[in-house]
């Protein structure tokens, strides 16, 4: 176990970090972050910014020698960096972890193999495994790199076999997956911590929407039958156990074909739709990011009150400053903000964390102070 005045160490510095860094100085700790850009959301708040690539063997020595572990904030960390981090020092998640969530290749044949269901598909790697896996899925599918890609990036939606291969050439021939569209009715996820113990928490089931590719709103708990939650919930169990993964795992699913539950994608990391946790249930992902790597014991994952979390992106300053006053006016309205120093269109800027009696109703004041904002 860290003891509170020990250091932890962090490989990344975006809006995950950051608020990681502030939880864990909240709890005693302090952090040194590992991350090139200078304008850091997490190294502005950090104990040290070591400004540096990842695979800068000198940075990465230095942190390995300050932090009595290390953690990430995002799942596209060279595996060589964690490989090379995990023989000198404490790294949860682990590198293997990691490496299956990174690809989406390996993750879905992950899934697979352990009896779990995910959209038809099939690993692309050149024009012809591409043309021979069309002829297997047909229309309606979806080309994805297997890499790199988050927030509708790296996916194409493809209707004939032309449009798979324009696609394919335009992310540059690189792997992908190509995907069976589904009917989606729902999408849901659920945020989980496992202890190297073995221990796993997992929190309430949120119900998602998305903006072009992009979270908008999570609605805590889902507007679902209590059934199809538990599934939800004792499916991302099963995922991080058979993963023997440590940490906090984001599993995204989705609901199609008459309530049927299918993995989509597993983030190795604090969850954009797991922001909830911070107004509004009795221990948040970030302190149990923190107790993972501390080897402290995991808090407990209880909801305290319906929340609805939704996303502010660079869209919401076009007209100028938003209105904050206004927003913040209507009762049970959290604002969090990142830090980011340039606005830009899609960028995820922070979030509102709205509470209130009911689901609906934490929708329907998130939806609200967001028109005021932007009003």
């Amino acid at each position: 176990m860290i003891p509170p005045g020990g250091t932890l160490g962090l490989l990344g510095g975006g809006q995950l970090g950051r608020m990681f860094t502030q939880r864990a100085r909240a709890m005693g700790y302090e952090v040194v972050v590992l991350e090139p850009d200078p304008l850091s959301p997490a190294g502005a708040v950090a104990t040290r910014h070591i400004q540096a690539r990842y695979d800068d063997e000198a940075a990465l020595s230095e942190l390995a020698g300050q932090a009595a572990a290390i953690t990430t904030e995002f799942e596209n960390v060279p595996a060589a960096t964690l490989s090379w981090l995990a023989g000198h020092v404490v790294c949860r998640p682990g590198a293997g972890s990691v490496a299956v969530a990174q690809d989406r290749i390996r993750e879905k044949t992950f899934v697979h193999d352990h009896g779990l269901e995910t959209a038809e598909f099939e690993a692309v790697r050149s024009i012809e495994e591409l043309r021979a896996a069309w002829s297997r899925l047909e229309a309606p599918a979806l080309l994805k790199t297997s890499r790199l890609g988050y927030d509708g990036k790296g996916q194409a939606t493809v209707d004939s076999p032309a449009e798979a291969e324009a696609a394919f050439r335009s992310f540059k021939s690189v792997p992908c997956v190509l995907e069976r569209r589904l009917r989606l009715e729902r999408e849901l996820s659920v945020v989980l911590a496992r202890g190297h113990d073995g221990s796993v928490a997992a929190f309430p089931v949120g119900e998602n929407v998305h903006h072009q590719g992009v979270l908008h709103t999570t609605v805590v708990p889902a507007l679902v039958p209590d059934s199809l939650a538990e599934a939800a919930r004792g499916l991302a169990v099963r995922v991080v156990e058979a993963m023997g993964y440590v940490g906090v795992l984001g599993v995204e699913l989705f609901v199609a074909n008459g309530g049927k539950l299918y993995v989509n994608e597993l983030a190795p990391r604090p969850h954009n739709s797991g922001h909830y946790t911070m107004d509004a249930c009795a221990t948040d992902q970030f302190e149990q990011q923190v107790r993972v790597l501390a080897g402290l014991p995991l808090g407990s994952p209880a909801l305290l009150t319906p929340v609805c979390m939704i996303n502010l992106l660079g869209d919401v300053w076009k007209r100028g400053e938003p209105n904050w006053g206004e927003a913040l006016a209507l009762p049970g309205v959290k604002l969090h903000l990142y830090g980011k120093k340039e606005v830009r269109p899609g960028r995820k800027m922070g979030h509102l964390n709205c509470i209130a009696d009911t689901p609906a109703a934490a929708l329907a004041l998130a939806e609200k102070a967001y028109q005021l904002l932007t009003a």
